[in-house]
């Protein structure tokens, strides 16, 4: 089997026929393959609606497993095809493209992998409104570092490194797979053609940072860095997550805070350094946002992404990531 197309679902019901729908028929255009859903129990109809499809169905049998790491993986287990395309629930893949994709795959045998470019349909927060204006490098055309928003992998190449992504990771488990591939000779490129549209989050700017928070997305930058500590390409992660050299900053931030108290407790007369330290990232967020609320947001979201980082260290391990989740095929 050429490829297989693996969607990756907790609770989309809104979502999940499009998204199958677009994979089938790109899977067409490549001369047949296989469509899994990888589904991480929901709790909404997206089975139910799933079942009415043409589509293999694998699903956790632990709820204490979901996060973003264990989709992928998930799929990855159960898949047959030579090719393995990872697709989001809230995404519509372009069939145009998974037909270039194999083709790219197939002509250059040191590719571990191909993306594409993506458009955002949805842009009606914080955070999507500067993955638009900041576009990253490794989102444009040519040789990247990291498949973030999916992509086609070569099954050989991951079969080689033990597993897929990493279950110990709630986010930036695309990051850690392009890590392991990059060590390990595998080269990754995004062709200059749209591989899906993306649906995202439409809750306002704060709604979405606490949905972050809740499902522990924010605390991905520090599970990586536990997850990487002493591999060889720690340092190159340090370099590609600028998460991690803000939050540094927030950190620096909050012992200055808490030197100037001490310092006030004692010199009452010097309040004015405390409150300026204190409104500072406040001013600077203005100034870099020219918007106020952007500019207040992105204070609040940088404080608690490093909240989420030290939770995300100090985080239990679910255990070793080359050991596959427990899962039924239910279709």
């Amino acid at each position: 089997m050429k490829v297989s197309v693996i969607i990756k679902a907790l609770n989309e019901e809104k979502n999940i026929a499009r998204a199958i729908e677009s994979a089938l028929t790109a899977v067409e255009q490549v001369g047949g393959g296989e469509v899994i859903l990888a589904d991480s129990l929901s709790k909404d109809r997206t089975i139910a609606i799933a079942s009415s499809y043409p589509v293999r169905i694998v699903q956790l049998i632990d709820p204490n497993d979901r996060c973003c790491g264990v989709g992928a993986e998930l799929g990855y287990r159960a898949a047959k095809g030579e090719y393995l395309y990872l697709l989001d629930a809230d995404m519509e893949l372009a069939c145009e493209f998974l037909a270039a994709a194999v083709a790219a795959l197939d002509a250059d045998p040191g590719l571990g992998g191909v993306g594409g470019l993506i458009e955002e349909v949805h842009v009606m927060n914080a955070e999507f409104r500067r993955r638009i204006i900041n576009q990253q490098e490794h989102l444009l055309p040519g040789e990247v570092d990291r498949l973030d928003g999916g992509g086609l992998f070569r099954r050989n190449s991951i079969s080689q490194l033990g597993y897929m992504t990493n279950r110990n990771l709630h986010s930036y488990e695309e990051y850690e797979l392009a890590l392991r591939l990059r060590s390990s000779g595998w080269r990754l490129r995004r062709l200059d053609l749209i591989s899906v549209k993306h649906y995202g989050h439409t809750e306002s700017s704060f709604k979405l940072l606490w949905r972050r928070w809740q499902s522990r997305y924010i605390w991905g930058a520090g599970e990586l860095f536990r997850e990487v500590m002493g591999r060889p390409y720690f340092t190159e992660m340090i370099r590609g997550i600028p998460q991690i050299r803000l939050t540094g900053i927030v950190m620096l931030w909050w012992l200055a805070l808490a030197l100037i108290f001490l310092g006030v407790v004692h010199h009452p007369d010097i309040w004015w350094i405390f409150f300026s330290c204190l409104i500072a990232p406040l001013l600077f967020g203005f100034l870099r946002k020219r918007n106020l609320f952007d500019g207040v947001f992105m204070v609040i979201s940088q404080n608690m992404q490093a909240a989420g980082f030290i939770a995300g260290i100090i985080s239990q391990r679910r255990g070793d990531p080359k050991q596959p989740p427990r899962f039924l095929e239910i279709q």
